[in-house]
């Protein structure tokens, strides 16, 4: 006889496994990869140190870095038969959408180049299924944004770090240093976070033993969710309705009383202050400008006014706030903000996926029955 548990809603707190990834630890305010403090090596390394990181489980020397970047060049230019098809997936649909059109050209390119099953494979295959997969998504989704506006996609440049290609391949210009920086610190600490919906999805299929790609294409559906990865534009988009400064209050205050969610505030895990977002704020700041301005004024007002409405729920801006801003900085256009997490995230994605693929139990909770009481016999006729 089997031992029901019951859990709490959206299962949180319940530890479903190990992982030597990282953590967050929500009351502290403060979360990890692997031995290291995740803002430390934002503000210190590439992504590509913190990819190898992940991957490999310690940070690179000098020659291993320069050879991982050697590795990543080539795996960035796409297969002709994955090429030919963007145009039509950017075409697709009245409204564009860049992560639904990433999942349909990642399913051609694992078809393509005949991506097996985790289940079949030794891990130096899937790491490699699992580099090409995020070597190729920043050119994928550049791509598909420059289809839509009219404009051709850009060939992958060698001579830029993973950051500055990206904003090169979305805007079709040579970053500046503040502005590769300041993306990079911003792509360095969204790289991994937990086991949030996205990741645990991502795990999850892992564990049926599917190709690396099905595991990424069933993340990146839980992250094109607004309540996950797609809050970016959207916490901009609020700086846009609220206007001016004399207006902040009025509108925190309907949007509370229409039980509507501030978009960029409030955390699952954090009660304290996003360590991500204080980064991201010191980084805006940096460049500074009337938007920053505004949006420092903004933060406050609405963490104000949110601790009078909801009193003890610590209600602060979290990552989605900042990043928004400073993604409009750098120059980055809005269809593109929640792209630019993707980015980041599935580099963390796929070390999870490799981490679960080393396990061998399926992942199969189950559920508890709240509906009518069987057995309720069959009608003969209705």
């Amino acid at each position: 006889m089997s031992t029901t548990i019951n859990v709490p809603p959206g299962l949180r707190n319940v530890v479903v496994t190990e992982t030597t990834l990282g953590d967050v630890r929500g009351d502290e305010g403060f979360y990890h990869y692997r031995q290291y403090s995740a803002i430390d090596l934002a503000q210190s390394k590439t992504l590509e140190d913190v990819w190898f990181l992940l991957f490999e489980g310690h940070l690179p020397t000098a020659a291993e870095r320069e050879r991982f970047i050697a590795e990543l060049a080539p795996l960035r230019v796409l297969p002709d038969e994955v090429t030919a098809v963007l145009p039509a997936i950017a075409a697709a649909g009245p409204k564009f959408n860049p992560l639904a059109g990433l999942r349909t050209a990642l399913s051609l390119l694992a078809a393509v180049r005949e991506l097996p099953p985790l289940w079949d494979v030794e891990p130096d295959r899937r790491k490699a299924d699992a580099m090409l997969v995020c070597a190729v998504t920043p050119t994928i989704l550049a791509a598909l944004y420059r289809l839509r506006e009219g404009r051709g996609p850009l060939e992958p440049r060698a001579d830029l770090t993973a950051a500055a290609n990206w904003l090169y391949l979305v805007t079709g210009k040579v970053p500046s240093a503040v502005e590769a920086t300041a993306i990079e610190h911003y792509l360095v600490s969204t790289v991994d976070h937990g086991f949030n919906a996205s990741t645990f999805t991502a795990r999850v299929i892992a564990s049926s033993g599917a190709d690396v790609v099905s595991a990424i294409a069933g993340a990146i559906g839980a992250f094109s969710g607004p309540l996950h990865g797609g809050a970016p534009d959207r916490a901009l988009a609020s700086l846009d309705e609220i206007g001016t400064p004399d207006r902040i209050d009025a509108w925190v205050r309907a949007k509370v009383s229409a039980g509507d969610r501030i978009m960029g505030f409030g955390h699952a895990v954090y009660r304290t202050e996003d360590p991500r977002s204080l980064m991201l704020r010191d980084i805006a700041r940096g460049i500074g400008g009337d938007l920053v301005d505004f949006a420092t004024t903004v933060e406050q007002r609405i963490v104000d006014v949110l601790a009078e409405l909801k009193p003890g729920r610590n209600l602060y801006a979290n990552v989605e706030f900042y990043a928004g801003v400073v993604m409009e900085l750098c120059g980055l256009p809005r269809a593109m903000f929640t792209p630019t997490f993707a980015v980041s995230r599935v580099i963390g994605w796929s070390a999870n996926i490799l981490e679960q693929s080393t396990d061998p139990k399926i992942i199969r909770p189950i559920a508890t029955y709240v509906g009518p009481q069987p057995p309720v016999p069959v009608p003969s006729a209705l």
